[in-house]
């Protein structure tokens, strides 16, 4: 024994000083989602920090866990099992980021693991071997950014962030930003002249960014102008909080946005990084160390970037936050809007959340007090605005094209068309991809099935052997080219809903002599030059165009509208003034194909989403549904469905709605669980008990729940 420890040889001893380690093992089940304690060997005492990656033993298996935190003594009464490995010394797990993963995980019903494995991306050693390198240096406040009494001070949110009231902006004195600049700062020199009408045309903008640069916790909902050059606003106000030190999280929804939100961060920030699943395994770790590390304090990206561990954050954007891309396909699907909440609330960080339409949960936190529009007078927004011109919206449209209501493309569509190709191009919207996606009898107009499997059939467009390729199943792929109705025997097709490509096609004959394009799944283009042609694209792949499009089409409306979903008129909306946005300012048009008395059409053509966000909200409220009350759904096998709904001890306010079956499969059902928003962390806590007693039983048959999900029907 050794003189020294009283230790055999080869005898591991706890280390002298915290020699107990709080892990959370990376163990996918809902009973084990707690920290367990371990004993730190002497010989990894100073490897073993809080935020490492650590290996352990459990159950009799190695597995991967992260050190939360290190103490002097253990509640466990019994010995303590030692760390086996230190991954890596690196701590790639902040405080604060562990905290917003509990605080996440409590949200959504999810187990803290889950968060993290969204939160942290795969190690790589080569890349973590790599220096660290200096902190960027901080960006000059530009001189634009506020000379005018601020606001934003902001409440606490109560519960999940959506519920408390704040006080209103409280006006201060504000100080030029020359005298804020510290002296000894390093500050980049030189910089773009910026507009100085930019954040002005906003009556509160300049009191937003004086308020972030004065490291205010300002909350906002911004709704951009038609035209507005985005990406160029979000990265002025991120050099103003960047030159005050602090970090900022900018969220977007796809590649084509990272892309110009980046670009236009570079021309301002010194340091940007962007982070997004398309840069491979080893560039995405490589960048997001260089996050963790301080070595930048701007970062865009999407999704996930609102876990991404930026140094004393300042500012979170969300840009477009009705995206379904801002929705965590993997459990326990958080939304980017909500992950950035609940940041800012335990923080202290400004948070804004940007986009030309507005989400019923944006509202709900204007209408709460917990944030604070930023938009234009309607003098400003008419000075720019398209303008929109929909189906029936006055009798001469009528006169002259009776066929107008039941036309694909109307009158009104091909003359606006037609005049915008003279100088520029124009930018067709259709809401579904292919050629003609879906198919129905000719003559009783019933879907048209796939005889081996009932699928949906359709027509893939294009020729074989020169004639035109059979209807063939969009569910097994098998090819139907003896198709029968079983209701009425008739062996004719039609066309229910005509796709992107059968569209570019028609186009194509219609205007001879113009270049057409098509933006999809395909092939998604980025720009396109200001130069005349039509630009088909499916929504949230349309391109930018120089300069602007002269003309918007935005066809088949009814598919988007008649959706059976709760937020139908929501995302039509969305998806509408996404593309709107990008035609010219002052003289573009637009034309909707949907009937111009519907409630999102006659916001698109107001040019008014906060009117029919609040309208939405209203009606929501009044049904008893999303954001008004907090929602969850519980998918799974009927037997599995009902033991869960049993032994779930709702609150006073709770509800269980169903269940019904799951779409078209009868062997899954979906329940619905609705409770009051000041009950939602006790709905969130009942159903992640009974997920962990499930679990703690080895349940064979898996329950999914998602709260306030996208999609409840």
């Amino acid at each position: 024994m050794s003189a020294k420890t009283g230790a055999r040889r080869g005898e591991r001893v706890p280390a002298a000083v915290l020699p107990v380690a709080r892990i959370v093992v990376d163990v996918p089940l809902a009973h084990l989602d707690r920290p367990f304690d371990y004993a730190v060997p002497s010989e990894l005492d100073t490897a073993a920090v809080p935020g490492s990656r650590v290996r352990v033993r459990f159950a009799g298996q190695l597995v991967d866990g992260y050190l939360l935190e290190r103490a002097e003594t253990s509640d466990y009464g019994k010995k303590l099992a030692f760390i086996e490995k230190v991954v890596s010394p690196e701590p790639v797990l902040s405080p604060e980021i562990a905290a917003l993963a509990r605080a996440v995980a409590d949200r959504y019903a999810g187990s803290m693991i889950d968060v993290l494995r969204l939160a942290i991306p795969p190690r790589h050693a080569r890349a973590e071997a790599a220096a660290s390198g200096e902190p960027a240096p901080l960006p000059q406040v530009p001189a634009w950014v506020g000379t005018d009494p601020v606001g934003g001070g902001c409440a606490a949110p109560a519960d999940d962030g959506l519920d408390a009231p704040a006080d209103a902006f409280e006006d201060v004195v504000a100080t030029s930003s020359a005298d804020s600049a510290s002296p000894t700062s390093p500050i980049r020199s030189q910089l773009p002249p910026v507009p100085a009408d930019a954040w002005s045309r906003y009556p509160r903008g300049p009191k937003y960014l004086e308020a972030l640069r004065t490291g205010r916790p300002a909350h906002a909902v911004w709704q951009a102008l038609p035209s507005e050059d985005w990406p160029a606003r979000l990265a002025e106000a991120a050099a103003a909080v960047a030159s005050t030190g602090r970090g900022v999280v900018i969220v977007v929804p796809d590649h084509r946005d990272l892309a110009r939100v980046s670009e236009a961060c570079g021309k301002l920030i010194e340091g940007v990084v962007t982070l997004s699943a398309d840069l491979g395994p080893s560039e995405r770790y490589k960048r997001w160390l260089a996050v963790r590390r301080g070595v930048a304090r701007v970062v865009v990206g999407t999704r996930a970037t609102a876990f991404a561990p930026v140094e004393n954050p300042g500012l979170l954007v969300v840009w477009d936050d009705g995206d379904d891309l801002h929705v965590e396909q993997r459990s326990p699907y958080p939304n980017v809007r909500d992950v950035l909440v609940q940041r800012a609330h335990m923080s202290g960080a400004a948070l804004l959340i940007g986009g030309f339409a507005r989400t019923a949960e944006a509202q709900l936190l204007v209408e709460t007090g917990w944030a604070h529009e930023i938009v234009a007078s309607r003098e400003t927004l008419r000075s720019v605005a398209p303008r929109v011109v929909s189906v029936g919206d006055n009798e001469w449209q009528e006169v002259k094209d009776p066929a107008a209501r039941t036309a694909r493309l109307p009158s009104i569509a091909f003359d606006a068309a037609r005049f915008a190709l003279t100088d520029s191009p124009v930018l067709i919207q259709v809401p579904r991809r292919g050629y003609v996606p879906a198919l129905a009898c000719g003559q009783c107009r019933g879907p048209a099935r796939c005889r081996r499997c009932a699928g949906p059939l359709a027509l893939p467009g294009g020729t074989e052997d020169g004639l035109p390729k059979p209807a063939y199943c969009r569910w097994c792929a098998a090819t139907e080219a003896g198709f029968r109705c079983p209701t009425c025997g008739s062996r004719r097709l039609r066309g229910q809903i005509i796709g992107a490509r059968r569209t570019a096609e028609e186009l194509g004959r219609a205007f001879p002599g113009h270049p057409v394009r098509t933006s999809g799944a395909d092939e998604v283009l980025t720009e396109v030059p200001g130069k005349p042609a039509l630009v088909v694209a499916t929504p949230g792949a349309e391109p930018v165009a120089e300069g602007g499009y002269g003309a918007v089409l935005l066809l088949d409306g009814w598919a988007l509208l008649g959706r059976a979903d709760l937020r139908a008129s929501e995302e039509a909306l969305r998806r509408w003034m996404t593309a709107a946005g990008l035609v010219r300012p002052g003289n573009g048009r637009v034309v909707v194909i949907a009937d111009s008395g519907l409630t999102p059409v006659q916001a698109l053509v107001r040019w008014d989403p906060v009117w029919h966000a609040a309208t939405e909200l209203a009606a929501r409220t009044e049904l008893g549904f999303p954001p008004a009350v907090r929602m969850a759904t519980v998918d799974g096998t009927p037997d599995a469905v009902n033991a869960l709904l049993d032994e779930l001890r709702l609150p006073p306010t709770g509800e269980v709605l169903g269940p019904v079956p799951l779409g078209e499969d009868e062997t899954r059902e979906r329940a619905l669980v609705r409770v009051a928003r000041s009950e939602g962390r006790q709905l969130a806590a009942v159903l992640a008990e009974a997920q962990a007693v499930r679990t703690a039983r080895k349940e064979q048959e898996l329950v999914r729940i998602k709260l306030d999900p996208l999609e409840v029907l």
